[in-house]
């Protein structure tokens, strides 16, 4: 029986922590890669997390969501680097005003081109709902913040990603949820 990432978080108290890692490193370089904007360096920030988590792993693996905890460090390891990134260019622009300065990415089409251009919290709470399937509440828990603010991150996010494509938004916001989510089963 074939399991989704979402069964994937919860861990067997039993389990070590290489299975762990050989369970859940292609979705966490996944996210990095969404996170960041940059494939080149997801896999250097699924490792950094990982690092840490293994340092940890005494107190993680008694957690009912370890891959939540290293959700949430690849998230802020992400959004870290694109935070250092911009000061260095925005340093290097005032160093050197005739030098143009750009985020390296690497694009996987136009749609994650418009998302790596959205707020930190936003580009998480997108890729952690199109590309991990979690729901607002999963979201919410990894992001830590509220359900509602993680709907009001995704609301916004695709608003601004239908502004930036050139899309009309669909009229219901609720509607970019499943339906589970709307009340409906």
């Amino acid at each position: 029986m074939e399991q989704t990432v979402s069964q994937l978080t919860a861990v067997d108290q039993d389990e070590d922590f290489g299975a762990f890692y050989a369970r859940e490193f292609i979705a966490m370089v996944s996210l990095a890669s969404s996170v960041s904007g940059d494939m080149s360096v997801a896999e250097d920030l699924a490792q950094e997390a990982f690092h840490k988590a293994s340092d940890r792993w005494d107190d993680l693996s008694t957690y009912d969501k370890p891959g939540t905890w290293v959700r949430r460090v690849v998230i802020n390891l992400a959004l870290n680097r694109k935070r250092r990134l911009a000061r260095e260019a925005a340093a290097l622009l005032r160093l050197e005003p005739a030098v143009t300065a750009c985020l390296p990415t690497e694009p996987d089409s136009e749609v994650w081109e418009a998302v790596a251009k959205l707020p930190g919290k936003q580009r998480a709470a997108v890729a952690l709902f199109y590309q991990e399937d979690r729901s607002a509440a999963e979201i919410a828990e990894i992001l830590e913040c509220t359900e509602s603010t993680a709907r009001a991150h995704l609301f916004k996010a695709r608003a601004t990603l239908a502004r930036l494509l050139g899309e009309d938004l669909e009229p219901n916001p609720t509607d970019s949820f499943p339906p589970s989510e709307k009340g409906l089963t």
